[in-house]
């Protein structure tokens, strides 16, 4: 596996265009994001390289990812960050 963007990045990756994305993915690395499992922590790059769209429907729960994976990880971040 390649190595994990530092937090600085992280942060960086978590403004999106959408404030409902940043609402729940900003908060999540600050208070969730250092508990996940390395493999969580791959998974959560990945997830942030999908597009604002698809992880807007997803976290709102209009759609679900066909990534077991990565919908798992939204169900995490939904859990981990009341709004």
């Amino acid at each position: 596996m390649s190595e994990l963007m530092s937090k600085p990045k992280l942060r960086w990756a978590c403004r999106r265009g959408m404030l409902e994305l940043d609402i729940l993915l900003s908060p999540f690395v600050e208070q969730g994001y250092d508990a996940l499992s390395l493999e969580q922590k791959h998974d959560f790059e990945r997830l942030l390289a999908c597009d604002d769209p698809d992880l807007f429907a997803w976290f709102m729960g209009h759609a679900k990812s066909q990534d077991a994976t990565l919908q798992q990880l939204v169900d995490i971040i939904v859990r981990r960050v009341r709004v």
